[in-house]
């Protein structure tokens, strides 16, 4: 085999096509993933546009086998490793074209296009430079040929509207041209790759085991400790027995990896990647080589910051209260952003620079920050790289807490104002921010500041975030809600621009009684309760608009007392509202043939339907635009293209990528995009509505007969066919579990793993008093086999072979559903789907095992 670093431009130029074969699994790359990428691209960028002369970034190796080649055709290559890296890029390109066709670069458009994507002068498949398996080649050329259904709801579609978006975001921040310049120079010149060919004749598949079967190699701290060890060949045993054991000791592998990255980012490399800790700590101690003295002393302060670090990870060893007491309180918040900034502050305390209450007092920012970020649901785009920055950036000659509110209340570092916190407390989605035990966090500090003389033990009690308004509440909720609706709003409009709120959400550990009980009898258990916020609720004499917002605003003050803001206070004028960024990415994140809604948007980002539907009337060239329709799925009256916009109007364009509409202009209802689902697909931690619950108590008798009865009252025509596929599914060796909840979900449930590994999997769950039956393409994604695209599309698609069941592949990704009736006619249809289900994880159990 031979292998050559090679920019990506000449790679892929040439008659060329690149393969991949049967065998690999489809492309499976993220957010994450993309994130990452771009993130590395815009760093390059940066550079090119100063003038800074750096490195190019390397991107990973690309194992080609050469194919058969056809006179007069195109050279073929087997993509044996690498078809991630490749086809990201292909996607990246595809956007890039259109982003410069949509901004009048018709010529650099065809420059990527045929440098880039296709060989011009071949035809039908030899035209395509990549060709994916099988089960990604129509989502790709898709994009490739910029059909209407380019932008699909699996991988590759999401890839490509990441790109699309990404370019589009990239223009509304820098619309100089250079920008998208300098993009297109940094993908086909500053991405490296290593290109490895094997020979004619070579076993393909024989390489392609051998890659992806290597066992574990070693970690980056692995190779630093073999380094530094063969550069000590005198003291060598010594500095291992008494320096470096004990630390691999009390940190473990992974805090170690870890250690060795930050030690890097505090001495101010701060743009390192833990990839690439190995080889910026060898440059760093090559020239010690030859002085053990000194690499003596190297090993000793690493050790030494291993002793810090241990602090920061396990706050009991700090013996300061103040500064052990924010240590705990961000070990609870989670993640490891802070640490590079915890990690300084420690070294300045130890040696001297700084108090422990002033280390303490810094790292009060730090959660400050962190909690009004998450509260106004700031994007996360940069932290990591905000704190790596911070060691070096910090002013030396200020006191530390003086330093770090300075460095953090810059202005490209967002840290959201007094007037932005309130207005995200009475507006924003709490519940859909951040992770479950941050939210917790957040209503427990807040629970606190009562200062109760009897404070609740938190770490003992067992409670989850309860919604006062319930998410899907009885009727007597909404006759509440319509005395106080706007002219066009309707109560359930109402309820979902309130429900998620802050000031509609506290802390329980009774949530299965509360459910969504009448405000009277809810008033009853949270009076009972030792929280005082919960006894504040139950003080009030009814719960709606007024109350909630009353209760966001009382919440807002304790938070800014809680949480200080940065240098300034109050601004009187601040950049874009970050609202219409969320709604952008959004309408970029949906795949195509989908809709949604005015009031979905306006729920999503914590705004109003009018002022939506005013933004994207000002903005028709925003991205999917023309996917927002009215709360009747109808394309508002009020819509408009740039008058020099030569695009079909918005129901012929919805049309052609699959939505059908009803005589009076109704978009199709099962191709509606519910807020919900929008914040899905942001990454968004949305929990199921606590009804809907998916993972439940289990199967006992007095459950069972509640969803009996229950769905012999609302769909008695259905309980037939329900309860002989349940009695199939448990003679294929499956269970049923049963919801905690007032509406008593049902979902077989299967066991598809061993005692060592359990592996529970479910392919629906049945609603009886709503009618519906989820399908959990949302759950089943993270779970084998069902991780792998092609598995779920083939259940959606021998579902909707069965009659009255129409899925669409658009939320191959979230939860649609279909009607319990279909039960009544065809649930021995359904039970053959069921059967295909259970005999496809049973081969996967077979093939891991």
């Amino acid at each position: 085999m031979r292998a050559q670093e090679i920019t990506f431009l000449k790679l892929v130029q040439g008659d060329k096509q690149f393969q991949v074969p049967l065998y690999q699994r489809t492309y499976s790359w993220g957010g994450d993933q993309l994130k990452r990428l771009w993130e590395d691209v815009g760093e390059l960028v940066d550079q090119h546009l100063s003038g800074e002369v750096g490195a190019p970034h390397f991107l990973g190796s690309v194992v080609l086998a050469p194919g058969q080649i056809q006179a007069g055709g195109v050279q073929r290559w087997l993509v044996v490793d690498g078809q991630q890296r490749l086809t990201t890029l292909m996607l990246a390109f595809t956007a890039l074209r259109e982003h410069l066709k949509k901004t009048g670069d018709t010529r650099g458009a065809d420059r990527v296009h045929r440098q880039i994507l296709v060989n011009e002068f071949h035809e039908g498949l030899d035209h395509y430079r990549l060709l994916p398996t099988q089960a990604d080649r129509e989502a790709y050329t898709a994009c490739v040929q910029n059909r209407a259904e380019a932008g699909s709801g699996d991988n590759i579609g999401a890839a490509y509207r990441f790109f699309l978006g990404a370019f589009a975001e990239g223009r509304e921040a820098t619309p100089d041209d250079r920008w998208i310049a300098a993009v297109e120079t940094v993908l086909k010149d500053l991405l490296s790759i290593v290109e490895i060919t094997a020979e004619s004749g070579d076993n393909v598949y024989r390489i392609f085991e051998s890659i992806n079967n290597t066992g574990v190699g070693l970690s980056q701290s692995d190779l630093l400790r073999n380094y530094v060890f063969m550069l000590l060949p005198k003291r060598g045993e010594r500095v291992y027995r008494e320096l470096w054991l004990p630390m691999q000791q009390s940190l473990g592998p992974k805090n170690l990896e870890l250690l060795v990255w930050l030690d890097l980012v505090v001495r101010g490399h701060h743009k390192t990647k833990q990839s690439e800790i190995y080889r910026e700590q060898q440059k760093r101690l090559q020239p010690l080589a030859g002085d053990e003295d000194a690499l003596q002393r190297e090993i000793a302060e690493l050790a030494e910051r291993g002793r810090r670090f241990l602090r920061i990870v396990e706050p009991s060893r700090e013996r300061s209260p103040a500064l052990r007491a924010v240590l705990e309180r961000l070990a609870a918040w989670g993640g490891q952003t802070h640490y590079p900034l915890a990690l300084h502050l420690l070294d300045l305390v130890d040696a001297g620079g700084a108090t422990p209450e002033e280390a303490a007092e810094a790292l009060g920012h730090v959660e400050s920050y962190l909690v009004r970020r998450l509260i106004c649901q700031t994007p996360t785009t940069g932290l990591n790289r905000i704190f790596m920055e911070a060691p070096r950036e910090l002013e030396t000659d200020r006191p530390a807490p003086e330093a770090v509110r300075r460095f953090l209340s810059g202005r490209r570092r967002r840290w959201p104002s007094d007037e932005e916190l309130r207005e995200a407390v009475r507006g924003k989605p709490f519940y859909w921010g951040g992770r479950p035990y941050q939210r917790s966090y957040i209503l427990r500090r807040l629970e606190e500041s009562y200062g109760s003389t009897e404070p609740v033990d938190f770490a003992r009690a067992s409670l989850s975030v309860e919604h006062v308004l319930p998410q899907r509440p009885a009727p007597e909720w909404f006759e509440q809600l319509a005395e106080e609706t706007e002219p066009n709003q309707s109560p359930q409009e109402l309820h979902d621009l309130l429900v998620h709120t802050l000031g509609n959400l506290t802390l329980s550990g009774d949530n299965t009684k509360l459910s969504n009980s009448p405000f009277e009898r809810k008033q009853q258990i949270l009076d009972a309760s030792a929280l005082r916020m919960n006894q504040e609720i139950a003080a009030e004499r009814r719960w709606g608009k007024a109350e909630i917002l009353a209760r966001a605003d009382r919440l807002a003050d304790r938070a800014v007392k809680l949480w200080p803001g940065p240098l300034g206070g109050i601004t009187s004028t601040r950049e874009e509202w970050p609202g219409w960024a969320e709604l952008r990415a959004a309408l970029v994140a949906m795949p195509s043939g989908t809709w949604t809604t005015y009031g979905d948007v306006a729920e999503l980002i914590g705004s109003h339907p009018v002022p939506v539907g005013t933004y994207l009337g000002s903005h028709p060239a925003v991205i999917g635009a023309y996917r927002v329709l009215t709360s009747e799925g109808k394309v508002s009256a009020s819509f408009r293209w740039d008058e020099s916009s030569d695009r079909q109007p918005p129901r012929d364009l919805l049309m052609s990528e699959g939505v059908e509409f009803d005589p009076a202009g109704r978009a199709h209802v099962s191709r509606r995009l519910s807020a919900a689902e929008l914040a899905t697909l942001l990454g968004k931690d949305v929990a199921p509505p606590a009804s809907h619950d998916p993972l439940p108590d289990g199967e006992d008798a007095a459950t069972a007969e509640r969803f009996r009865a229950q769905l012999r009252e609302h769909s008695p025509e259905a309980c037939d066919g329900v309860a002989a596929t349940l009695d199939f599914w448990r003679r294929q060796g499956g269970h049923v579990t049963y919801g905690r909840h007032e509406e008593t979900s049902c979902s077989p449930m299967l066991d598809a793993g061993t005692s060592r590994r359990p592996h529970l999997l479910w392919p629906m769950t049945i609603y009886p008093v709503s009618g519906t039956v989820e399908v959990v393409f949302q759950y089943l994604r993270s779970r084998a086999p069902f991780d792998d695209s092609e598995q779920r599309r083939e259940l959606l698609n021998r579902l909707n072979k069965i009659d009255g069941i129409e899925l669409p592949e658009a939320k191959l990704e979230l939860r649609p559903s279909f009607p319990v009736g279909v039960f009544a006619a065809h649930g021995e249809e359904i039970r053959g789907v069921l059967d295909w289900f259970v005999h496809t994880a049973a081969l996967d159990l077979a093939r891991r095992d």
